[in-house]
């Protein structure tokens, strides 16, 4: 009898066991099922193998994904939006810090000019100081007129100046020495603006600014759309009344064709029209010719030439009335009378 409780003992451990196996891979297979189907298939833009989907490992909206082959991955990022970074993490703010950026006299008439940034200090070792921060560079003729220029508008109050701080104030106020002038960008771009509307510089005026003209505001757009959209609709008109028109000389001209086909139907004779009109012809040109029973001739003409000669000078100049003509239609007068 002591051997009954063993057994049951031992039966018990063994059932448990396997009730804590089952339970365990249950558990297993439950959250790998859920972080396959709930986590990304790509991390910045590369696709994740299956195997390291399953591996992410959850932190509170967060995860940690092992690095597939080729792609580098920041950890603990936010996969829960659909991009991996943040739009303030890649903003420069390029145009606000453009806004306080101050600029030397000689290097803002250098960008004026067109000369890249990284080659002003390149240039301005060639220019000649021809007066103080005025130069005079051998290829760049307009550096010392660009230079001249801002010093006097920053002389006359038309343009703010600054010294290395950057603190703009009117130059006739306080006066700085050349070589320390400086000019803010937001100063110089009004400047230039308002000077030379027509110069708008790439390093301060986007694309859009250097197409559009200073003096065109949105009152004269306005105006000037509704000028071309007047033109354009008198446009239309005109040309639905040029189609018009040319279907009516397009019927015209068939008229036109037809009548003259006809014309030409009727002015040229037919062949038995044409026989007899040269029969008749050969019929009186025998008769004038001929001589009566009684042997005496029947006209004042001797022969045909003679004839010819009394038609031109009775009839010279109208059509038909030639001496070739009048020879080829009295032969064949001839022969269209023997014919007959």
């Amino acid at each position: 009898y002591a051997v009954y409780p063993t057994f049951f003992i031992v039966h018990f451990t063994f059932l448990h066991l396997w009730v804590l196996y089952g339970f365990s891979l249950w558990n297993v297979c439950r959250v790998a099922i859920f972080k396959v189907h709930h986590y990304p298939a790509s991390f910045n833009g590369v696709d994740l193998p299956l195997t390291s989907r399953a591996q992410c490992v959850n932190g509170m909206g967060k995860i940690r994904c092992p690095s597939p082959e080729g792609a580098t991955l920041q950890p603990m990022r936010d996969c829960r939006e659909g991009s991996m970074s943040k739009p303030w993490e890649d903003d420069s703010c390029e145009q606000v810090q453009s806004y306080f950026t101050i600029y030397p006299v000689p290097v803002a008439a250098a960008l004026w000019c067109g000369v890249p940034a990284n080659e002003i200090d390149e240039h301005l070792k060639i220019a000649v100081q021809v007066h103080r921060a005025v130069y005079r560079h051998p290829y760049i003729k307009c550096l010392e007129p660009r230079c001249r220029a801002m010093h006097e508008a920053i002389d006359k109050g038309a343009l703010l100046v600054s010294r290395e701080s950057g603190k703009s104030f009117d130059g006739t106020t306080d006066h700085v020495a050349p070589e320390r002038r400086h000019v803010t960008r937001q100063n110089l771009k009004e400047w230039i603006a308002r000077e030379f509307p027509a110069d708008k510089p790439e390093f301060l005026f986007d694309e859009v600014e250097r197409k559009t003209h200073s003096a065109i505001n949105a009152d004269a757009f306005r105006a000037l759309q509704a000028d071309r959209d007047a033109v354009r609709v008198e446009l239309e008109k005109t040309k639905a009344r040029a189609a018009d028109t040319l279907v009516e000389i397009n019927a015209m001209r068939g008229e036109r064709d037809s009548l003259r086909a006809m014309v030409d139907k009727m002015s040229a004779p037919g062949d038995r029209a044409e026989t007899t009109y040269l029969n008749i012809i050969g019929g009186l040109l025998t008769l004038m010719l001929g001589k009566s029973p009684a042997g005496k001739a029947q006209s004042v003409f001797d022969n045909q030439t003679a004839i010819i000669a009394a038609l031109l000078g009775h009839h010279d100049g109208k059509p038909g009335i030639s001496a070739r003509t009048l020879e080829e239609k009295f032969a064949a007068a001839k022969r269209s009378l023997t014919a007959t």
